[in-house]
């Protein structure tokens, strides 16, 4: 069996396909609270076992702040124009304050 893209490529793929999603207008957005931006964004990853589980790791709001915006490994990093600066204090937030088995 042959297979066409490794999987390495294959998560960079989706994961453009995500960004071009997001700046099809959505990100443009600047009021939308830290769970609607961890629902659209980072729940695409994070929940779906793509990328590690992080709201009930009550990360510091500072850690996750750097990673959204430096990138770390497999984590892209996200623009401006992808999460406002205003979303992302309001994500990380939210991700800190996540208790474990809260929905």
């Amino acid at each position: 069996m042959c297979r066409i893209f490794s999987t390495k490529t294959y998560r960079g793929i989706v994961l453009l396909a995500v960004v071009v999603f997001l700046q099809s207008g959505q990100a443009a957005e600047n009021g939308r609270s830290g769970e609607l931006v961890y629902q659209t964004i980072c729940q695409y990853c994070h929940a779906t076992g793509i990328g590690p589980e992080i709201r009930a790791r009550q990360l510091p709001a500072a850690y996750t702040t750097v990673i959204v915006r430096q990138g770390l490994r497999a984590m892209p990093a996200f623009r401006l124009t992808e999460i406002s600066d205003q979303e992302l204090e309001r994500v990380a937030a939210f991700i800190e304050h996540k208790k474990k088995g809260a929905e």
